[in-house]
């Protein structure tokens, strides 16, 4: 049996080095298993101002002294227990107009401004460009009385937990250099797309092949952990998939009243979904034996392993970073099965068309399988040759992969594997959504040349 050690972290101190000095005499290389930290803080919320200085630091540290970020904490702090990172200010910023607005009920701004001497109001009325630094919210929070600061750091961290779940939810959260781990990392295709011309630095586009085990939990580890977090056993009547729910943070609508949310716990997946629209769906709690039935049913049937592709740009990236999509600029590492070692900014799908135009790139980078997933996960548009268009659409209700003014070729396809139908008296041709989606598209392109 395997001992594993609880190091709880009291008063952490402000030496981000010290405290990794410190914890690292908790972690030996000859142990089993890697201890787990437990930063500690007592019922008064205020405090978890000291747990984010030193959670900013170890961040810091990390990012100068092994290139990511999250490596400089150890693994022991959640993205939100640094209160002083980008998406805090955002999350104050939303804090602030909801007092000005009058959206924070518990605290009128008046109130406010008289307990924390901190000034919201400009002096023609309105609310202030230049508002109150995040550091300062913070040390002033402090003064209050407890019920108060409670009430107010509530409501902070809700915010902020708002902001990074739809930076993550829109693939755009920022996390340094990421280290991008699987069983198996293969690059396809490499392709030369720049070469500096004082140094002959060159910039490659690579597509690389990337093979993950399924992490899946049986039914019995579930049950574990439904105890462990007072979860609750789920089956949706009319799936039958099964899932466990938990409690998950709330957020907050546009009028600043509270959401209250449900997570969903699912074999591949999670869903945070607001209680009312749990009410309204066909997922309904269950027993024991309904629940293990269904959600062993649905892990027999899930794939051992995942592949999907990664496109990345490496090499010199400074002269073309301009020219790169801006809203996404994830750096990742990576090692691929032969030994080579990978740096490099990551293109998502869904932009590769416009990078390929912006970089000239001649081989063809999306292959059917990928085309089909984010056509119907992604709402991804593609023109194909000949103008016709693959895009999705629904059809009472369900997702639909359609080919665009492709009917001059309809008797072709059809014999591929496509199909027509008839939708207020306009004839339409369709991708069957099935397993030989990507096969029937690879003859489409095929065909149309």
């Amino acid at each position: 049996m395997t001992n594993t050690v609880s190091h709880y972290l009291l008063e952490a101190g402000w030496r981000a080095d010290n405290a990794i000095q410190g914890l690292g005499r908790s972690h030996r290389t000859n142990q089993a298993s890697a201890p787990v930290f437990r930063p500690v803080t007592t019922n008064v919320i205020g405090e978890r101002r000291f747990i984010s200085t030193i959670a900013r630091r170890l961040d810091s540290l990390g990012a100068l002294t092994r290139g990511q970020r999250q490596t400089g904490g150890n693994g022991i702090f959640s993205n939100k227990d640094n209160l002083e990172s980008n998406y805090a200010e955002y999350a104050l910023y939303e804090l602030f107009k909801q007092i000005f607005q009058g959206r924070f009920y518990e605290v009128p701004l008046g109130t406010f401004e008289q307990m924390t001497g901190l000034s919201l109001t400009s002096h023609e009325g309105g609310m202030k460009i230049d508002l109150p630094p995040l550091r300062q919210f913070l040390n002033r929070l402090l003064a209050l009385r407890i019920d108060m600061q409670n009430i107010i750091f509530e409501r902070f961290e809700l915010l902020l937990s708002q902001q990074i779940e739809a930076a993550i939810a829109a693939g755009v959260y920022e996390m340094g250099v990421e280290t991008l781990r699987a069983e198996r990392f293969t690059v396809l295709s490499q392709e030369a797309v720049y070469t500096h011309a004082q140094t002959g630095s060159v910039t490659n586009y690579l597509k690389v092949e990337r093979t993950q085990k399924n992490h899946i939990r049986t039914a019995d580890e579930m049950l574990e952990f439904a105890s462990m977090y007072q979860g609750k056993l789920m089956v949706n009547t009319k799936s039958g998939h099964a899932a466990v729910l938990i409690p998950t943070h709330s957020i907050y609508d546009a009028d600043g009243g509270v959401v209250p949310r449900v997570l969903l716990v699912r074999p591949q997946k999670e869903t945070r979904i607001p209680v009312k629209d749990l009410e309204s769906s066909t997922w309904k709690a269950v027993c024991v034996d309904t629940f293990v039935a269904g959600w062993s049913k649905e892990v027999d049937t899930l794939p051992k392993f995942t592949t999907d592709y990664l496109h990345l740009v490496t090499g010199i990236l400074l002269p073309i970073w301009k020219i790169l999509p801006q809203q996404n600029s994830r750096v990742f590492r990576l090692q691929t099965s032969d030994g080579q070692k990978i740096l490099g900014r990551v293109v998502n799908a869904s932009d590769i068309q416009t990078v390929r135009e912006q970089l000239g790139l001649k081989n063809q980078l999306l292959s059917p399988a990928e085309l089909v997933k984010l056509v119907l996960n992604e709402r991804y548009t593609q023109q194909l040759p000949g103008g016709v268009t693959l895009r999705r659409s629904f059809i009472a209700g369900e997702p639909r992969i359609e080919l665009v003014n492709a009917i001059s070729l309809a008797e072709r396809l059809l014999a591929a594997g496509c199909f027509t139908e008839i939708i207020n008296w306009q004839k339409r041709l369709f991708i069957p959504v099935s397993d030989k989606a990507s096969a029937i598209l690879a003859a489409v392109i095929e065909i149309l040349g």
